[in-house]
């Protein structure tokens, strides 16, 4: 795997990896606000990314009628530089007739075996919290 980044002025920066897609990162510069995700909330959203991947794959396997999917996550971070992320409270929602256990276990199997930026988040000691919920009517 590999990444290349460029500097594009100010603030922002311009990455493109193997797959030969960009991503434009952007911090806020001497006040004026960010143009786009910066790294840390792009590791945030990968790591959902990731996840969520892979529960979409698990329940397909096991047959379950998964209408709409979506996580929501909070980090917390130190409040003192390097301001590393401490805390990540996620949940999961899924939308159709899903059993209960079948969406534990994909969300188990995704946290511990499959989503190595979970894996890597929790061995550099991030505490991830994790929470369900099934809604069998979209509205």
């Amino acid at each position: 795997m590999k990444a290349n980044v460029k500097w594009v002025g100010n603030m922002t920066f311009v990455s493109s990896g193997d797959s030969g897609h960009y991503i434009v990162m952007d911090s806020d510069f001497e006040g004026s606000p960010p143009k786009a995700n910066g790294p840390t909330e792009l590791l945030l959203q990968s790591m959902c990314g990731c996840t969520a991947m892979d529960v979409i794959s698990i329940l397909k396997k096991m047959k379950e009628p998964v209408e709409k999917f979506e996580i929501n996550a909070t980090a917390s971070r130190a409040p003192e530089h390097p301001k590393v992320i401490t805390d990540i409270d996620m949940e999961y929602v899924v939308y159709g007739n899903v059993k209960h256990e079948s969406l534990e276990k994909a969300i188990q199997l995704s946290q511990d075996k499959y989503c190595n930026i979970s894996i890597i988040l929790k061995r550099g000691g991030v505490k991830i919290n994790i929470s369900s919920r099934i809604i069998n009517k979209i509205i």
